[in-house]
């Protein structure tokens, strides 16, 4: 039986169909989920397997990009999703995504969401000021996290966002989290190098060229680029030369194979 996938949508969510794409191939039941369902338990988050929280502009960004959403998961949902994520199973949270989780506490998650009233880490405006659209390289450099474990292959995405720039409210932070092994990916140049802090290999200026984290058990991933728009061989930008190379299907065939290793 294939492991049922609950995909959240909310008002100005956008890669929703993407990403169903890519757990189909993956070998997932994607199934699409409304806030109102849910808020209506029509729909309970307990009666699937994988989590995803895809990209997009929730509430046209209002607020900020994720803000909103954010608001919703923790006024709604926070016991169902604490419940979730304890019991260890996958959660992915792709751009909007992942800005939601961030802004909600969820990531980075143990570590705390605020101190002294402010948050310990967020997503903020791109360094360049504007909003960059891009293929990106990203290493997969955790081995705690479930979703790029045993990845020995970089991968190839593109990124569309305004506000992808990751930082923490000290550095102490963000070496506690490499220390903690939840910086999960990288952006890198592409021959593998880091790229330390270059743009545009670095398309925001996130501090040590952060693309994503996970949370101390590894089970939750955030992250910017777009993996799911890379899991065919002619989304490739250069395909039609024969590279075809750094597909981030695998991102979610690991989280897949998790629940089915169950």
């Amino acid at each position: 039986m294939k492991p049922s996938a609950l995909i959240l949508q909310a008002r100005g969510t956008n890669r929703d169909l993407d990403v169903a794409e890519a757990l189909t191939l993956a070998g997932a039941e994607p199934v699409f989920a409304p806030l109102n369902e849910l808020r209506a338990g029509k729909k309970r988050f307990s009666d699937y397997q994988l989590l995803i929280l895809p990209g997009g502009f929730s509430y046209a960004d209002a607020l900020g990009a994720g803000k909103l959403l954010a608001l919703d998961l923790n006024s709604y949902f926070a016991e169902e999703i604490a419940a979730f994520v304890a019991a260890g199973k996958p959660v992915i949270g792709i751009c909007n995504g992942f800005q939601a989780l961030v802004k909600s506490g969820i990531l980075p998650g143990s570590t705390g969401k605020v101190e002294d009233g402010k948050s310990l880490v967020t997503l903020t405006f791109n360094e360049q000021g504007h909003f960059e659209c891009r293929w990106v390289n990203l290493a997969p450099i955790s081995q705690k996290c479930l979703w790029t474990q045993a990845l020995d292959e970089n991968i190839l995405c593109p990124i569309a966002h305004g506000e992808g720039n990751f930082q923490a409210n000290s550095e102490l932070r963000i070496t506690a989290l490499t220390l903690s092994d939840q910086i999960a990916l990288t952006y890198v140049l592409p021959d593998g190098a880091p790229a330390r802090g270059d743009y545009p290999a670095n398309p925001n200026g996130s501090a040590l060229d952060i693309a994503g984290i996970c949370n101390p058990a590894g089970n939750v991933l955030g992250l910017m680029p777009h993996p799911e728009n890379h899991i065919h061989p002619w989304q490739h930008p250069r395909h039609t030369r024969g590279e075809i190379g750094g597909s981030g299907l695998a991102l979610f065939q690991n989280g897949v194979q998790y629940v089915l290793r169950g």
